[in-house]
């Protein structure tokens, strides 16, 4: 049950976030479609709202009727995907630390993953109706990939470096973090006093770049989700126009393994999302476990 109403909580942050920044930029972010109560809603939102619908009701099935001793086979499958989340990220970021953020990292990845898919399906940025912007007809799908928007894959990278500085805030502490950035890891007793004092102006000096790198991780997670979902979507949409051209009994067949790939390519970007915040948490909060 707490997956689920993290699931309700971070669909709707992802919106907020996302109508953040809407301006009308072709390609780059979600286009208009309508309003409500002057909330402007883009095809890419519509998208989440729907899936992020689907997430939710996906997990209350497996799930109905709660966690049971002996487990149902929806169970056995929300265990299992768990068990997988946990195998790999708990010795990263310690077992304190990854019992917090498990409803984050449960979320990104389900979240993640099945935006990716999403683009997959029939209907989706295939279906929709022609505008007329500046005298040039522009098609506008009802429902576009969510993470082939920049708004949404930019306030995915937010709610990543939000919730790492709040889990290094907690579990690791402000003395640990500036220690780590800014501190003299040097050992005084294996060098000369002169050279040891010196290396704190070297040690600053990193630590202000290795700020830097932290706050780029914005920029890092949210074009590296989004170059390669808006890759994918423009790779498709090629394969298909070359089928067109092709003989009709090998035009669906053509574009075929280019799914499998972008299948696979979503699965590895949704964990590798999830594995960079891991990451970038486990480096302060797994010290503990040293």
């Amino acid at each position: 049950m707490g997956i689920i109403k993290f699931s309700t909580f971070f669909t709707v942050l992802v919106s907020f976030l996302t109508s953040a920044t809407n301006a009308q930029a072709a390609h780059l972010q979600g286009e208009h479609l309508f309003d409500i109560a002057g909330f402007p809603i883009t095809n890419s939102m519509l998208t989440t709202w729907i899936f992020a619908l689907i997430i939710i009701v996906f997990f209350r099935f497996l799930i109905r009727g709660g966690a049971k001793l002996v487990p149902s086979k929806g169970q056995l499958v929300v265990e299992s995907i768990i068990d997988i989340i946990k195998g790999a990220l708990e010795p990263i970021m310690g077992a304190k630390a990854f019992k917090g953020a498990f409803p984050l990292l449960i979320g990104l990845f389900c979240y993640i993953l099945i935006m990716n898919w999403s683009g997959l399906l029939p209907g989706v940025a295939s279906v929709g109706v022609e505008h007329s912007v500046d005298g040039k007809e522009h098609f506008v799908p009802f429902l576009r990939p969510a993470n082939t928007d920049l708004n949404t894959t930019l306030a995915l990278a937010v709610i990543s470096f939000v919730s790492w500085g709040y889990l290094v805030y907690k579990y690791a502490g402000p003395k640990l973090f500036l220690y780590d950035t800014f501190g003299n890891k040097a050992n005084p007793s294996e060098m000369a006093k002169p050279i040891y004092i010196a290396l704190f102006a070297v040690f600053f000096a990193v630590g202000c770049i290795d700020i830097i790198s932290i706050v780029m991780r914005l920029i890092s997670l949210s074009f590296r989700l989004f170059g390669n979902n808006f890759g994918g979507e423009v790779l498709l949409d090629n394969m298909h126009n070359l089928a067109i051209g092709s003989w009709r009994w090998i035009s669906w067949i053509f574009p075929l393994p280019f799914y499998l790939l972008e299948m696979l390519i979503g699965f590895i970007q949704a964990f590798l999302f999830t594995l960079l915040t891991a990451v970038y948490v486990g480096l302060l909060t797994g010290h503990e476990e040293h």
